[in-house]
């Protein structure tokens, strides 16, 4: 009982640094654009408590109520996240199945496009704060917001687990210091406790319909992150990440809150920057290194659930391969990705310089949020009604609820798409394109694969018709590497018909991904010895979307299935079939998406590297696929 609480207190104490750092890093901007987005003053504290009181509210029930109550509770194999629905609805047979999958996946790239937004405003108006106790360092903010994101993509490498157990106690002193500063504000004007009443939120949406609906694209940023709680869970659980919510990070949030409304009310001035002036001036500049800190921290966030969210996509083969580097032993969602990391390092630093400030960035800032928002709500309502069968009532008031809020989100900030909300909008749009046009390629390659293997029975009817003279049998085991079950290796078929050589012992391997998260080691491997004393026998391998493939490993745990398979496959030979894609005059894909296709695929990761096969032992056939 004792280590399994020191083990929950580690996961909490983990996700404290990874998951929460986008949203525990709102306060630090979030109400200075609410009441600039309002267009209202803040001599009146009716209004200030009102907004407040909206703002808290609408975290509850995003936050506390919809994620943590109900979506959290969606998870494929213990992973969230939307790809983690997509691939749940791709597996069963539900009505607008085309239609789920495609809105989920444009939910997927807007976490993208918010994933190069987050780190920028976040870090930049940490910065910022230099403003307030050295205006004239000003010309400095940009060099020093670009060394910190350096300094934090380049720790990347060393995964989650690592950097949560470095950046947990910083997040701890984080939130202590903001739940302080807010309380202290808190003693001074008792009055803004008011705001946590849902009647101050309801009569001020009564009285002030236009501010409250004015102010809703501003108080998204409020929630900004609550996707990462989801796309994160795969890296610490759902229990640890709720736990470490509704015992720190919302309480903190919430005291931080009403502190800086207390201190508006008692002197409006203070809008300039509502946060940094919550503080003594003797500690100001301490909390601005803090606050730095706790920003380069809120990008984690995001940063794991673009890492997350893209093996999924890998694995589902709605992106090409990449190096995916496990960093844990334990636990298999700690992972890091190279060309992920580089790839928003670069553009969000041309994010930071181009926009210059979080002022300017607060436009593009909600649009994408506010969009995911509303897919995952979608998708979750289809998970409710096909999945969990809920009485129709239920799924009916669900949707009334959080569609209503989320979809007055999505109008709120629409009109900042022309003010750098086509930003994350952009981003999104071009990583859906590469995901459609990667997908339908890869189907069509498929298709022209399938073309030129030979169904696997008859293969073996004709080694088995040919003579020692026309077959050498070669000592040994090889493993050839399948595309399709039931059909040739065309390494296979180049070894037999060309090089007129077989080894003595031969095992096919197909690989299939499964559209659970994982499959136990136990259940992975189907054999299938073919019916024939040739020597020649194929397995299936079946990974979750979230499962590491690692053929040689896996063959060295299924060894007991059968006698063709107990062999070291450590010390075999692996061949493999590689497709060499060229554009071709055929009808199909327009020229241009065939031509970005074969690029993608002549840069994606190789067969061999992503199934982990032994460099000095394996061997690479190439095949010409034209498309």
């Amino acid at each position: 009982m004792i280590q399994k609480q020191k083990k929950l207190f580690a996961l909490m104490a983990g996700s404290l640094g990874v998951v929460f750092g986008d949203i525990g890093t709102s306060p630090l901007y979030a109400l200075k654009v609410i009441f600039g987005l309002s267009h209202t003053g803040v001599d009146d504290a009716a209004v200030v408590y009102g907004l407040i009181s909206v703002l808290l509210w609408t975290v509850t029930l995003i936050v506390s109520i919809k994620y943590i109550g109900y979506v959290m509770r969606a998870d494929n194999e213990g992973e969230g996240g939307i790809m983690a629905l997509v691939a749940l609805i791709s597996s069963s047979k539900v009505r607008h199945k085309a239609l789920l999958i495609a809105l989920g996946l444009v939910g997927v790239t807007l976490f993208y496009g918010d994933s190069v937004v987050t780190p920028a405003i976040s870090v930049l108006s940490a910065v910022e704060g230099l403003n307030v106790v050295a205006p004239e360092m000003k010309h400095l903010i940009i060099p020093i917001t670009l060394i910190f994101l350096l300094l934090l993509f380049s720790v990347q490498r060393l995964g989650t687990g690592v950097i949560g157990k470095f950046f947990g106690p910083i997040m701890f002193a984080w939130f202590a210091t903001i739940a302080a500063g807010g309380a202290w504000r808190i003693s001074q004007n008792p009055d803004v406790l008011q705001a946590l009443s849902p009647l101050t939120a309801m009569t001020f949406i009564g009285n002030h319909p236009m501010v409250a609906f004015l102010s809703m694209g501003a108080v998204v940023l409020a929630v900004t992150g609550a996707e990462a709680l989801y796309a994160d869970m795969g890296h610490f659980g759902r229990k640890p990440i709720a736990r470490t919510w509704f015992v720190v990070v919302f309480p903190a949030l919430a005291l931080c809150y009403l502190g800086q409304g207390a201190l508006i009310v008692s002197d409006p001035s203070t809008i300039s920057n509502p946060f940094f002036l919550l503080f003594p001036e003797q500690l100001r500049l301490p909390v601005i290194i803090l606050a730095t800190a706790a920003a380069l921290i809120a990008s984690q966030s995001v940063i794991s659930g673009a890492f997350s969210l893209t093996r999924q996509a890998i694995q589902l083969n709605f992106l090409p391969r990449m190096l995916v580097k496990q960093t844990s032993a334990k636990y298999i969602g700690q992972i890091f990705l190279p060309f992920v990391n580089g790839l928003l390092f670069v553009l969000i630093a041309i994010v930071v310089i181009i926009f210059g400030s979080s002022a300017n960035l607060a436009g593009a800032y909600g649009v994408a949020v506010s969009g995911t928002l509303a897919v995952d709500s979608i998708l979750f309502i289809a998970t409710m009604y096909y999945f969990w069968h809920k009485p129709k009532a239920s799924v009916f008031l669900y949707a009334s609820i959080f569609l209503t809020l989320e979809f007055i989100l999505i109008a709120a900030n629409a009109p900042k798409i022309i003010n750098g909300g086509w930003l994350p909008l952009g981003f999104a749009l071009i990583i859906l394109l590469v995901m459609y046009i990667w997908t339908v390629g890869h189907r069509t390659a498929a298709k022209e694969r399938r073309r030129l293997e030979l169904p696997l029975r008859q293969f073996i009817t004709d080694i088995q018709s040919k003579s020692k003279v026309e077959l050498m049998r070669l000592p040994g085991q090889a493993v050839y590497i399948g595309h399709h079950v039931g059909l040739t290796p065309t390494a296979l078929r180049t070894a037999v018909e060309e090089l007129h050589e077989l080894h003595e012992k031969v095992v096919i391997v197909y690989v299939q991904t499964s559209t659970a998260a994982h499959v136990p080691i136990d259940e992975r491997a189907v054999f299938d010895e073919l019916g024939y004393a040739d020597g020649v026998s194929q397995v299936t391998i079946t990974y979750g979307f979230h499962d590491s493939p690692n053929i040689p490993k896996t063959l060295d745990t299924i060894r007991g299935i059968s006698p063709e398979l107990d062999f070291d496959p450590f010390k075999a030979v692996y061949f493999i079939s590689l497709s060499r894609i060229i554009a071709s005059n055929r009808r199909g894909m327009p020229g241009w998406q065939k031509r970005l296709y074969v690029t993608m695929s002549r840069n994606a990761l190789s067969s061999s590297d992503y199934y982990r096969l032994p460099v000095g032992d394996t061997i690479e056939m190439r095949t010409l696929i034209k498309i």
